[in-house]
């Protein structure tokens, strides 16, 4: 028996992708946000604590490396934009107007900038405090805490630029940073 609607062409069709972030990446990516909360959820210290923080600050540091030596669309060259571009997508993103990027809207390029700085200086002072140099001073504690702590703000601000992206332009970004692929549009 014959299917009714077999010999229609679906109402949705798939969308070419491409895939615009490697696995290597995504992996990087995925790596420093585990650390980061793994870090921030053992803020008072201990083993965990001093592992996560050397986990953010490799995958931080090979992120920042590869943005400026890695392929094409992974430097940031390719998607941090200036003042003055930004400025526009954000006046752009607050009217209901900003287009969609296939690459990291600017807003979003820098903020990645930031959390990237961040967890590299935050975890690079962590580690210096525990350096026989630098043990028991209390400026170095100080300045740990003032680098990462701002990341238990951004981190959601994060997370919410990616919800608000995924709803507006009907894309699951989360998706993109498992699998890697976006629609072409």
């Amino acid at each position: 028996m014959k299917q009714a609607g077999a010999n229609r062409p679906s109402a949705v069709a798939a969308s070419p992708t491409l895939v615009v972030w490697p696995a290597w990446q995504r992996g990087l990516h995925w790596a420093l946000a585990a650390a980061i909360i793994v870090a921030l959820l053992t803020w008072n210290g201990g083993r965990v604590h001093e592992i996560a923080g050397y986990a953010a600050l490799g995958a931080a540091a090979a992120r920042i490396a590869l943005g400026f030596a890695g392929p094409g669309a992974a430097r940031f060259g390719a998607f941090v934009r200036g003042f003055g571009a930004t400025l526009v997508h954000a006046r752009k993103l607050f009217a209901g107007t900003s287009p969609r990027y296939v690459n990291h809207t600017p807003l979003g390029a820098w903020m990645i900038v930031v959390l990237l700085a961040l967890s590299v200086l935050g975890a690079g002072a962590g580690a210096l405090y525990v350096t026989d140099r630098f043990w028991g001073e209390a400026w170095v504690v100080r300045l740990h805490a003032l680098l990462c702590w701002p990341l238990l703000a951004l981190v959601p601000l994060h997370v919410a630029g990616v919800v608000h992206a995924s709803i507006v332009h009907r894309e699951n970004l989360v998706r993109t940073m498992l699998d890697g692929r976006k629609r072409v549009d």
